[in-house]
């Protein structure tokens, strides 16, 4: 059963809209350091103390990648 709720809440994580994921980060305290990188804004995770870049496309779905590496150096993973 565990396994079962472990694997639902990874699927649930895998289609995130990057408004959602941007209300995400937010709540743990990540923020927009008014910095960009390639037209990206670069966004710091006191949790991790790293720099990453977020994208401002709203309402498109983030891809499985980058929504991985985006949660693991905002501290979510």
């Amino acid at each position: 059963m565990i396994l079962f709720f472990v694997s639902l809440q990874y699927l649930i994580a895998i289609k995130m809209k990057y408004s959602e994921l941007e209300r995400k980060v937010k709540k743990i305290g990540c923020y927009d350091t008014g910095k960009q990188m390639n037209g990206h804004p670069l966004w710091y995770s006191p949790v991790t103390g790293k720099v990453f870049q977020m994208s401002n496309h709203g309402g498109e779905e983030v891809a499985k990648g980058t929504l991985n590496a985006i949660m693991k150096a905002a501290g979510l993973k």
